[in-house]
């Protein structure tokens, strides 16, 4: 079955102020949107990163991919890789997203293809998308709260009014679990630290442990904390944590680290590729590897990394960027076809309020995804909202994501530093 059409619609959604090592979210997050039409008037969805590099390698290749089979992957790849060598190539701040690095384009762009091929195949033969991955070996998949460090919305007018308000210290981030806990029905619970002093950082979940103890906790800095005050944070939280996130920079860092406190390390940042992960595995550097389709090279790719994984005894969940229901429910189709799955995935999908599918937002009931037997993703698109939201793309003044240009805007002086405590 041929391809009649692909169509790649760059949008721009809502984000809330949210604090990161590298600075804070801008009000806008880029997504890029992929409609794949086959002949038989069937359309497969994707979506991606809308970063400048991403999205102009994704708008030219898609015409070359008319006409292609949708079944075909492989020359999908090819004409992506035939492409990707004239695009030019940008940089994102630090590694907090790197799927949407210019060193990662053919893989970003090729994720998101594969998804709304996958979509279209599924959808023509009638079966959901996970059934194409080898079967469902779980009907529902759970999520962890992902809490964040967060300025209320009105310290800018560009910042649409979120619900959860600021969260600048313990009793603000229990507050803000709470809200989520309440909402979606969450059991574990991730903070991303490295933004203030680490030993308050600490307290804060202290603070959820004692609020939440039957929850399992995360705490990820992002690679801002040195070695020594890894070592300092482990000793306080002794006992608390269902893994320790990405504390420290370079995989020799996170070797020392599990040397010297036997905790279990997990990360989506100092392994991006298949050599770091074999260079974690000689150093013993990373017990828990946090995949991401999007950066992976899409979703059997991932499903081999899982395999991988499973091979030399590495745990594997998921790592979430700002992304909508297509990414979402992409996500939870492949973590249903893994066996390999040993923790809940992460997900800033509450944190997002803008939606481009019929019905709205996807629901998260008992902190679980749940599948459904409709074809494909299961999802359909809101051509309606997709254009809404791409006239705020049009609008908007961000076209690659920078979070230490935005804090510069409230803090002149800023300056990203890495390892910053």
């Amino acid at each position: 079955m041929k391809i009649a059409a692909v169509r790649v619609t760059p949008i721009a959604i809502k984000d809330p102020p949210l604090l990161n090592a590298a600075g804070v979210h801008e009000p806008f997050g880029l997504r890029s949107i992929i409609e794949v039409q086959g002949a038989n008037g069937l359309v497969g969805l994707g979506e991606t990163y809308g970063d400048a590099p991403v999205l102009g390698l994704l708008t030219q290749v898609q015409d070359s991919l008319v006409g292609l089979s949708a079944f075909d992957v492989n020359g999908l790849l090819a004409r992506i890789k035939a492409a990707a060598p004239g695009v030019a190539t940008g940089h994102v701040e630090m590694e907090l997203a790197p799927g949407s690095l210019g060193s990662n384009l053919v893989n970003s762009a090729f994720s998101a293809f594969e998804v709304a091929f996958l979509d279209l195949q599924a959808r023509t033969i009638g079966i959901p998308l996970v059934d194409l991955l080898g079967g469902a070996v779980r009907n529902k998949v759970a999520y962890s709260a992902y809490l964040f460090y967060k300025w209320d919305a009105a310290v800018d007018a560009e910042y649409a009014t979120d619900p959860y308000g600021e969260a600048v210290n313990p009793q603000q981030i229990v507050k803000q679990a709470r809200q989520m806990i309440d909402q979606y029905g969450f059991e574990s619970i991730k903070l991303k630290a490295g933004v203030f002093d680490p030993e308050e950082e600490a307290d804060a979940v202290l603070a959820l442990k004692a609020a939440f103890p039957s929850h399992q906790l995360r705490i990820d800095p992002n690679s801002n904390w040195t070695l020594p005050t890894s070592l300092k944070v482990a000793k306080k939280l002794d006992g608390c944590l269902e893994y320790y996130e990405d504390p420290t920079p370079t995989l020799e860092g996170m070797a020392a680290l599990h040397r010297q406190t036997g905790l279990p390390l997990a990360t989506n940042m100092v392994i991006t590729n298949w050599a770091e992960l074999r260079r974690s595995v000689e150093l013993g550097a990373v017990q828990i590897l946090l995949s991401d389709h999007h950066f992976w090279g899409g979703l059997r790719a991932t499903q081999a990394l899982a395999k991988t994984c499973e091979a030399f005894g590495l745990g594997l969940s998921m790592h979430s960027n700002s992304h909508l229901g297509i990414s979402l429910m992409a996500m939870t189709h492949l973590a249903a076809s893994v066996q390999h799955l040993s923790y809940a995935c992460d997900t800033h999908y509450p944190w997002q309020q803008d939606e481009v599918l019929v019905g709205g937002k996807v629901p998260i009931t008992g902190g679980c995804v749940h599948l459904t037997d409709k074809p494909g993703l299961g999802v359909e698109l809101d051509h309606e909202k997709l254009a809404e939201l791409h006239q705020a793309f049009l609008q908007c003044r961000i076209r690659t994501r920078n979070d230490v240009a935005q804090m510069q805007r409230f803090r002149p002086d800023w300056r990203q530093v890495k390892p910053r405590f």
